[in-house]
């Protein structure tokens, strides 16, 4: 079987836009017949991945753009999401599960987007991640 093209869309910092960028990639993850628990790690992950590209890494300007490129075949998801912003080391994010940060408003994206895709890579700028989501592969254990 031969790969699928990889599609490219542009938006900007802006919700609206994330949403249907959000759902025009979901609408293919469909199409391709992935099953609705697959789906919903998808949508939450890319959801994650593009609220911290609008927020933290474009800081909300909505002049600022993130690139999002995707190949959705039978076989795999992958997801490029790249912001304008400085970056970020994930590593250094602390961990949402410890006490001293349970109550805290924010810092769950990273870990989330690690529990429910098959494989969560970050540049070495730390302002794109690629989220991998394999077919019949089970979520990874943390």
């Amino acid at each position: 079987m031969r790969d699928a093209p990889v599609k490219k869309l542009v938006i900007h910092s802006r919700v609206s836009e994330a949403h249907q960028a959000q759902q025009t990639i979901m609408k293919e993850a469909a199409a391709h017949r992935f099953t609705n628990d697959a789906g919903f790690a998808i949508r939450l992950a890319l959801d994650e991945a593009l609220s911290n590209a609008i927020h933290h890494g474009n800081r909300d300007d909505p002049h600022k753009h993130i690139t999002i490129d995707y190949q959705i075949t039978d076989e795999r998801v992958r997801i490029c999401v790249c912001d304008e912003g400085a970056g970020f080391n994930p590593d250094a994010v602390p961990d949402p599960t410890l006490d001293e940060n349970l109550e805290r408003p924010h810092g769950r994206g990273v870990m989330l987007m690690r529990a429910y895709m098959t494989q969560v890579i970050f540049n070495d700028r730390g302002n794109c991640v690629t989220l991998v989501k394999r077919r019949n592969c089970p979520l990874p254990r943390r």
